[in-house]
């Protein structure tokens, strides 16, 4: 429907450029878009802004049908439509929002092959009406969003997915394709197995976000730790902040508001319109910070997200990978910071034991959380270490998170660890660290008098640290699978892998806590300064840009990058376009753009340089 009739022309490159407003494809994306041309199925995993919509846009625009695209997510259908629509390309979607004469109208111009591309959530597309709807249909490609969602080993499992291998059995002819942005081996298992695509072709681009910096740090007053790393960091950047309750959510949200920021919280007890009110707000106006629970986030293609915090320990690396990937979309510098302690496993373990999952998932999830932890307590570059936990090799040191800038010192711990093992076993394997901690320093609290502990031979053998050390001795200790958790109660419990420390046959060390995170070289971090301009003119022509931008998209109701991402206003200040045809080279700028945009853009450019050069 959209080829050319120039045989000397490709039209995939065509059509990149005429409604996208770019040259040449990334990485793989090319390569898939032809793969699946070609009818052939594929996964494909791709980090978090390296272009995975592309690879199912563009075929929607050069196959003669449309494209349907299952994505679990009401705001993220919102806001690709709203984009796609910017750029010339006739998508829309079926979702709960909308009333029974919106839906009919969409499905009325399915039928009149007046859509390309059509998003759906699973649980609307699985029903038996509608799979008999999309059997009318000339459909060409299924693509299937955040294909992760299918694994019940995954971080975000959502069961309607395990649904969508019917594609394959009513739809045998027609190509599908599973994107995603994390997934371990496992994942990726059953990626295949639940969807039938067996035969699918794998694409696996690095996970690396070289532009993301990693602070990890012990927890000691959370919340003064965010206010210093906002302060020194992102003190006018929009941001999220994740908590592991709804009741801290709302707590952290005031918090930060009290403390001159704009905040709103995220979560599912809010109800439906405060929170798709609060995320509106946090896509469309700029500087504003979202705290908020797990619930808030996959899919949010916000792309000038400054930073992403976490004030307690996510449940798995794949969670982390997935939540810190919303921040620098753009390719920006940005910050992912976390605060952890022992504290957040005892209530991650007490969630899991008394959530109704199978005893193998349970398990799995065990797993998990520990190698979240340990990945905490690494004294090793983190680049390296996430992404090896998703099977890949990086050859180097990244220089770009906080165990590179600053080395993590450690020091011999064998006794140590002895005096805290010990102390385990002698008080009966059932209490909690600050119990522990408070025998090994020799405190006669009431507690201990009443269990008779000041009589043990561990008592007050502990005074060489302070009571802040003893924890970050316990915590790693976990890490390092000496002790686990107890999950109920938060106790205690010696593992088989202690047995060699306690006889002396194995050295332990452990790492030196770093009283205050520390921050990065001026010179390599430019987080807070993601835009340069070489004069005082050019940061003026980009606020005055910014300012259209802003006025546009409130007009129309949409985000502001919908309109034109941060990237195609700074070449617009770089380059200084003074024709249509200038600005058509422009990254970003496809033709609906140019004819919608182009007077304007070039009457704020123009006046802009008069002003600054006497004219």
């Amino acid at each position: 429907m959209h080829q050319s009739s120039n045989p000397t022309v490709d039209p995939v490159l065509a059509v990149l450029r005429q409604y996208f407003g770019f040259e040449s494809f990334r990485g793989f994306q090319r390569e898939i878009i032809d793969h699946l041309l070609a009818g052939q199925d594929a996964i494909v995993l791709m980090p978090t802004g390296g272009g995975k919509s592309l690879c199912y846009q563009v075929p929607a625009l050069v196959l003669p049908g449309v494209v349907v695209v299952v994505s679990p997510l009401i705001a993220l259908m919102q806001d690709q439509v709203a984009a796609l629509w910017q750029n010339g390309i006739r998508a829309a979607f079926v979702n709960s929002t909308q009333t029974p004469q919106e839906t009919a109208s969409v499905l009325w111009q399915a039928r009149q092959g007046a859509l390309d591309l059509l998003y759906m959530a699973p649980e609307r597309l699985l029903m038996e009406s509608s799979l008999a709807f999309l059997s009318q249909l000339p459909v060409v490609l299924f693509a299937i969003d955040e294909a992760h969602c299918v694994s019940q080993w995954g971080h975000d499992f959502r069961p309607e997915y395990l649904g969508l291998s019917v594609l394959s059995e009513r739809f045998p002819g027609v190509p599908r394709l599973a994107v995603t942005a994390t997934a371990t081996a496992v994942t990726r298992a059953d990626i295949m197995k639940h969807l039938n695509l067996h035969q699918a072709r794998l694409f696996i681009a690095s996970f690396d976000r070289p532009n993301i910096h990693y602070t990890i740090v012990p927890k000691n007053d959370e919340k003064k730790q965010l206010k210093q790393f906002l302060d020194a960091e992102h003190p006018h950047d929009a941001g999220i902040v994740y908590c592991l309750s709804r009741k801290r959510v709302e707590e952290v949200a005031l918090w930060v508001e009290k403390s001159g920021r704009r905040a709103l919280p995220y979560h599912a007890g809010l109800d439906k319109e405060t929170r798709q009110r609060n995320q509106a707000t946090f896509l469309r106006e700029e500087g504003v910070i979202i705290v908020a629970t797990i619930a808030f986030g996959m899919g949010i293609d916000k792309p000038d997200v400054r930073f992403v915090a976490h004030l307690d320990l996510p449940k798995s690396l794949e969670a982390y990978c997935q939540e810190i990937g919303r921040a620098g979309r753009d390719g920006h510098p940005a910050n992912a910071f976390l605060t952890y302690g022992y504290e957040d496993v005892v209530k991650l373990r007490r969630l899991l034991a008394s959530s109704s999952v199978t005893e193998p998932v349970r398990r799995i999830a065990r797993q998990q959380l520990d190698t979240m932890l340990a990945y905490c307590e690494t004294t090793q570059c983190r680049r390296q270490l996430l992404l090896r936990h998703f099977g890949e090799q990086y050859p180097r040191a990244c220089g770009n998170c906080d165990t590179c800038r600053a080395p993590i010192a450690t020091w011999d711990g064998t006794i140590v660890a002895q005096k805290a093992l010990s102390c385990v076993y002698r008080t009966g394997q059932r209490f909690g660290v600050e119990h522990l901690v408070d025998v090994l320093l020799g405190k006669t609290t009431e507690r201990i008098t009443s269990l008779d502990h000041e009589k043990i031979t561990t008592f007050g053998i502990g005074s060489e640290l302070s009571a802040q050390q003893w924890r970050s001795v316990f915590r790693q200790l976990v890490a390092a699978d000496l002790l686990t958790v107890e999950p109920l109660h938060g106790g205690l419990r010696l593992t088989q892998r202690c047995r060699p420390v306690l006889r002396g046959e194995q050295s332990v060390r452990f790492r030196q806590e770093v009283e205050v995170c520390t921050p990065a070289k001026k010179e390599a971090q430019s987080a807070k300064n993601p835009h340069s301009f070489p004069d005082q003119q050019s940061k003026e022509l980009w606020q005055s840009l910014k300012t259209f931008r802003q006025e546009i998209a409130r007009q129309q109701g949409i985000p502001a990058y919908c309109i034109f991402h941060d990237a195609t206003l700074q070449e617009m200040v770089d380059k200084r376009p003074t024709t249509e045809h200038d600005l058509s080279k422009i990254n970003g700028i496809g033709i609906r753009k140019l004819k919608a945009y182009s007077n304007e853009l070039l009457r704020i450019i123009k006046q802009f340089d008069q002003e600054n050069s006497g004219g």
